[in-house]
């Protein structure tokens, strides 16, 4: 049987064309990865946020921000190997809840293009949740003397972890382990925090206001006394408990001062040693970020 010309260009013509249809096509380059991660410490939940570089380089080919979550090594300064996968985004931001308070967390994100490349992680961020609370009434001694002692946290229990009750207690100024209480000055009525407890110390956070609770981020090292200061609406103040051998950090942040009680947002600390009360919101290049294991 004899083919025509014709005949054979038509056949080397469909198959160069499906050829080129069975051809993958070619991938582009990954987004470049987030350039920097930061955080919030928040109750039983972390607050991420990082560079949105990776969309701004190519708004059209960003698809979606990944993150990503491990243990972390508060003593060695390490991230955990076994990372799961926390959720994703396509905002720059993230919010990563029902964690228990007091255990180190180790983030990473990543960006996904929309013809599915992930980017390279971004720097390791570590972060603890800690529990804290709102405008807390505390009265001066002498005022109401069963309401005039604060105490940040009191492990009844002893499992280490702030239970419901164990958390941010006002208690009897009279009581010998409470972390504080309020003195009112004779002279001119105003009112200042004590430390009570024999292992407590504390110190002003700065000489200067702080916006909210959330600006007092990491429990200074020094510096730490027995003298009571002034509570002045606007400024934070930084607590040291050692009980066993065991630091732990509480912070507070004055809203309120009448001649007879404060009111305060507090937060503390549950994890051992570990200063961290709230880290700074906005990210950086250098900040804490932490290698991989």
């Amino acid at each position: 049987m004899r083919l025509s010309l014709r005949y054979l260009l038509v056949v080397a013509g469909l198959v160069a064309v499906a050829c080129q249809n069975n051809t993958a096509p070619s991938s582009g380059s990954p987004l470049p990865a987030p350039a920097s991660l930061s955080s919030i410490s928040l109750d039983s939940a972390i607050h991420l946020d990082w560079a949105d570089n990776a969309y701004l380089s190519d708004p059209s080919r960003f698809s979606i921000y990944r993150v990503y979550g491990a243990s972390y090594d508060l003593d060695h300064g390490l991230c955990g190997t076994n990372w799961a996968l926390e959720g994703t985004t396509v905002a720059h931001e993230f919010l990563a809840a029902q964690l228990p308070n007091g255990v180190p967390r180790c983030f990473a994100t990543s960006a996904i293009s929309t013809d599915g490349l992930e980017s390279d992680w971004s720097p390791r961020w570590q972060d603890t949740p800690r529990p804290d609370a709102r405008n807390v009434l505390v009265w001066a001694f002498g005022v109401n003397t069963p309401q005039s002692g604060f105490r940040f946290w009191q492990d009844i229990n002893a499992n280490g972890y702030g239970d419901p009750g164990e958390l941010g207690l006002v208690q009897d100024g009279n009581s010998t382990t409470i972390d504080f209480w309020v003195y009112v000055q004779p002279s001119d009525s105003t009112l200042w925090l004590v430390p009570e407890f024999a292992g407590d110390s504390m110190q002003l956070y700065q000489t200067s206001p702080v916006a909210d609770l959330t600006s007092i981020d990491f429990a200074p090292a020094t510096g730490y006394g027995r003298a009571m200061i002034q509570a002045v609406p606007g400024y934070g103040y930084v607590f040291q408990r050692n009980e066993g051998g065991a630091y732990h950090y509480g912070a507070l942040r004055v809203t309120a001062v009448s001649r007879q009680y404060v009111i305060f947002d507090w937060s503390v600390q549950t994890d051992p040693g570990n200063p961290e009360l709230v880290p700074p919101k906005r990210p950086t290049l250098s900040g804490r970020a932490v290698a991989a294991r």
